[in-house]
Parts: C-alpha cells; structure tokens; sequence
C-alpha cells in the first residue's frame, strides 16, 4: 500500500484536472509517464478507475468511489507535509475561488493588492459564475457563498455580512412618484435581480414588495446598478457597491430605513486539513472583513 501512495496521489491529481495533459503540466512530469503510473495503479488493486477517450476521462463507477475515499487521505499527507516544511511559512501556489460576481467587486478584490504584497508565490483564478461550482469536480479551493449552505459534507467557515439597499438615481426620482413607503414601490419601475422581490424589513416589521412584469431584469447586480444610473428605476445593489455613486451623487439610497434582510457569506473547503496557500488567504480576509 505504502509503495502506492504516491500513485494514488498522481491520480487524485488527474481527476481534479479532469485530463492527464492537464494534470501532468500541475504536477512538472510528462503526460506518457503519468498515464503509466496510473495504469499500474489500475493494475495493482485490479480494477479499472478511469474511461479514457482523446478528449476527456471519466471516473469508472468504482473509480468514483476510490477517488472519494482517496483524496481525504491525500489532503492530510499534503497538509502533514506542508505544516513540516517552508511552505508553512511561506505559502505558494495558486488558488481557485468560486463566487459570484458581486462579492468579488466588493470583498475580494479591494484586499487582493495588499495580499499579494504580503504573499507574492501565490496566484489567483477566479470562476465568476451564478452556478454553484462543485469543489470537486471543477478543482477549487475554496467556494463562496450567500445565504443558506445545504452543502453536506463541506466545511463552512462564515467571514462576512452582505448588505444590501434600494438605490435610485437622482434624475429618476425627480420625475418619479413620492415614495415615503414600501407601499409606495407600486407605482415606481423597479429592477429584478434574479427572479426576487424586494424583501424590506424596518425593526420588527417586514413586508416584501413584489415585482410584476420588471422592464428589466437580471441576475447580475452590477448591471442593474448600471442601469438604475442610466435613470431606468429602482434597484436592489449591495451598500460597497453603491458607495462611490452615492458619494459622487449618482445615486440615493431610497427608504434608508427599510432595508433588504443581510445575507451571510461563507467561505466552503472540501476539508479542515488545508493547504498553506488556502489557510493563509481564508485567515487574511476573515481578519479584514471583520475589521
């Protein structure tokens, strides 16, 4: 078993990949000689693991679940080994993130520059998609999320609070009708984001103001906060998103004192036995979203 450790490792690495061409660039080695190490993996325990075709690889039914038992074992060699060498104190490497577009703009990148400083060896990739990534399956380190967290078997740690507010823009409100009142959101053009409505709450009260027939509507908030500029109604846009427009006069806060319910963020890893490059970042951005 001992002597095919680091095959196991070499194949954990090709299904993270999804390609052994892939996997083989990861890892510094020629793609011939991944291919034979995993082979002999297959050949030692008997049993196929992988569908090879030109294009892609698949997980054979029990390569799934050898993968699945594997990679744990694997995530706490490489941890084991990390905590006992340099990379411990000086973390490298690069770092998938998952999120969507907003939390990006709003609490990613701002702290990027300042880390990068501080951490030079390691390089980002960013999937930017509305979709749910799979840790797993689309090879990434650490997935952000909003709201409700029905991952199991996923590790959440919560880092921040995203907050939210109805933002105008002061061309549209001069023409628009009062609005002192959610009640009052019925006769103003308002901009759906993602299919919702305008949950407000003031205190103890709550009400949610529904949307009918939106001129517009999008799921992403940083285009409907370009539209709202561009005097087309009233949209719901996170407050760090807001800020520069607001304080350059570009929009208002409508109805300040109801406000969208906060949503929390948490920051998912497929184990607590993290790579230094990973701990190093969640710690940093814990530390600065709480400040």
């Amino acid at each position: 078993m001992l002597n095919n450790l680091n095959d196991i490792a070499l194949f954990v690495a090709v299904v993270k990949a999804k390609s052994f061409r892939k996997a083989a660039d990861v890892l510094d080695m020629p793609t011939s000689t991944l291919s034979r190490r995993v082979s002999h993996l297959e050949k030692s325990i008997g049993i196929r693991l992988l569908h090879r075709t030109t294009r892609q690889i698949e997980l054979t039914e029990l390569g799934r679940t050898y993968f699945e038992r594997c990679q744990g074992i694997i995530a706490q060699a490489q941890s084991a080994h990390e905590e006992l060498s340099h990379a411990a104190e000086s973390p490298t490497g690069l770092l998938r993130l998952s999120m969507v577009e907003e939390f990006a703009a709003d609490y990613i990148i701002p702290y990027l520059p300042e880390f990068r400083r501080m951490h030079p060896g390691i390089r980002f990739e960013f999937d930017i998609n509305p979709r749910r990534a799979n840790l797993i399956s689309d090879s990434v380190d650490i997935a952000f999320r909003m709201g409700q967290i029905t991952d199991s078997g996923l590790i959440a740690r919560r880092l921040a609070v995203f907050k939210v507010g109805l933002y105008a823009s002061p061309g549209y409100l001069k023409k628009a009708p009062k609005l002192k009142s959610p009640a009052d959101l019925a006769a103003h053009s308002c901009l759906q984001l993602a299919a919702l409505d305008f949950p407000l709450v003031k205190g103890s009260q709550r009400t949610v103001h529904k949307i009918k027939s939106p001129a517009y509507a999008s799921n992403s908030m940083s285009l409907l906060k370009s539209i709202a500029l561009r005097d087309a109604g009233i949209a719901m846009i996170s407050v760090p998103m807001a800020q520069e427009a607001v304080q350059r006069g570009e929009l208002v806060r409508v109805l300040p004192d109801w406000c969208p319910p906060e949503v929390p963020v948490y920051a998912l890893t497929e184990t607590r036995l993290l790579p230094a490059k990973t701990r190093t970042f969640l710690d940093y951005l814990q530390d600065k979203l709480k400040s």
